[in-house]
């Protein structure tokens, strides 16, 4: 997301800004090893990248 400050904008404009942006952030930690594979991440690439051949 980007937000546009002007040169107009006053510093408690800038601070609501910057306060709504942080407020949408998307929480990765949420999500982190949640993920169930089938089998080893590296027997996994390996098979992927021999199909390049």
């Amino acid at each position: 997301m980007m937000i546009t400050i002007k040169p107009s904008d006053s510093p408690e404009e800038i601070r609501r800004k910057t306060a709504e942006l942080k407020a949408k952030r998307f929480n990765a930690q949420k999500y982190a090893g949640q993920i169930k594979w089938g089998e080893d991440a590296l027997a996994y690439q390996k098979r992927l990248r021999d199909e390049w051949d």
